[in-house]
């Protein structure tokens, strides 16, 4: 309990120091805490520390751990999606979820709205941009924003654009990522400009928190420095 409470203290101490750095109020940066991977119980001590954003990549793994806590009677986290979304796994996804950071294709944006159950608020989405332009990358090319917007306001009422979430290309030398965050942020700009209600701009993890801070991300996501190495089943 302590560990996790004295990592997430250090975090939150971190994103102060570089919101500070670039004359940012820290108060508009949220932590996700990314907790894949991890049992119920240390999310349950990081809940007990203050945290109430986590983050899940792995739906079945997730929904358990998700239906376990809101067992105890815990109704106050906030659950995001992060990782890659799989046709077959969007039922799980749309009925325990409250965001999903990783949308980037039409066909899973319908999936997602049709399966959200009738008595749950509309799903909350970030669109996933592929900022660094790697093939490997999920998220769409920022040419084809547009029009998956223009997809979900016309046919997937359940679904409410929340804002924009991007990974940078992981490389030495952390300048070389600032143009791609830049960009992202050039983008939910433009977005916001033209009338979009967009909160959430989701960039940066534990090696570019800075860089993603100066930039203009409103909520980074970190999960190693909170819990640990990530354990991974065999």
């Amino acid at each position: 309990m302590l560990k996790i409470q004295e990592n997430l203290s250090n975090v939150k101490e971190e994103i102060i120091n570089f919101a500070t750095s670039v004359k940012r109020d820290p108060a508009n940066i949220a932590l996700l805490a990314v907790s894949k991977t991890k049992p119920a119980g240390a999310v349950l001590e990081a809940y007990q520390a203050g945290q109430r954003l986590f983050g899940e990549s792995y739906a079945q793994e997730a929904a358990e751990k998700i239906q376990e806590i809101r067992s105890q009677g815990i109704r106050d986290i906030e659950w995001h999606f992060i990782g890659p979304v799989q046709a077959n796994k969007t039922r799980i996804i749309a009925e325990h979820f409250d965001v999903v950071e990783s949308l980037d294709r039409a066909r899973i944006a319908k999936r997602l709205n049709d399966q959200r159950p009738p008595l749950m608020p509309d799903l909350r989405v970030l669109i996933q941009v592929n900022i660094s332009r790697e093939p490997q990358k999920s998220g769409i090319a920022f040419e084809e924003l547009p029009n998956l917007l223009d997809f979900i306001d016309s046919s997937c009422p359940r679904l409410q654009v929340a804002g924009l979430m991007g990974i940078a290309e992981n490389v030495r030398d952390k300048s070389e990522i600032l143009p791609q965050f830049q960009a992202l942020k050039d983008a939910f700009d433009d977005l916001c400009r033209k009338g979009r209600p967009l909160t959430v701009l989701s960039m940066g993890m534990s090696d570019d928190m800075a860089e993603a801070i100066a930039a203009g991300s409103t909520e980074v996501r970190i999960g190693t420095a909170i819990f640990g190495a990530r354990q991974y089943h065999v």
